[in-house]
């Protein structure tokens, strides 16, 4: 398959604190973890009309061919596992963006793919208030680097009038 570009909703999720689970309860978070793509993240891709990507280990990237498709695949995360306390949960926080992408066979390239790798990241932290993570690259950066990326969809050059 010759490479494509497209306009696509792209989705990139992680396990937060998958290190932390891992460490806990390796073989149990494994096989939990296994589960959520058999049970619920492929069903959901599939019945919205998207195509897993790839598969990180804890994360998966996925694209659809619009936002609101993409956003079916949060639906049912938060209530899985509602009898496993609350440090134990696996939760998956999820970036979502609209952009133009480079797609191959097996993968997708793009700023429109670093965008929703970048949301993702910030995604848990913004939802609950939690610290930003310690280290030299500041969550403001990403927020500037995100901005400037969506404020140049928006220029009247770019944008269809």
């Amino acid at each position: 398959m010759a490479s494509t570009r497209r306009l696509a909703a792209i989705l990139a999720a992680d396990v937060v604190g998958y290190s932390r689970l891992m460490r806990a309860d390796e073989e149990g978070t494994h096989e939990r973890l296994k589960g959520h793509p058999r049970e619920l993240v492929d069903p959901k891709i599939k019945e919205h009309h998207g195509r897993t990507v790839k598969n990180t280990g804890d994360g998966f990237l996925a694209d659809f061919a619009n936002v609101v498709d993409a956003l079916e695949i949060q639906r049912g995360m938060a209530d899985r596992e509602p009898e496993m306390p609350d440090d134990q949960r696996i939760r998956f926080r999820i970036g979502i963006n609209l952009g133009d992408v480079i797609v191959e066979e097996h993968d997708i390239f793009g700023g429109g793919v670093n965008v929703a790798a970048r949301l993702e990241a910030l995604a848990f932290r913004v939802a609950t208030g939690a610290k930003p993570m310690p280290g030299p690259a500041p969550p403001l950066g990403v927020v500037e680097e995100i901005i400037t990326a969506l404020s140049r969809s928006f220029t009247s050059g770019d944008w269809p009038l």
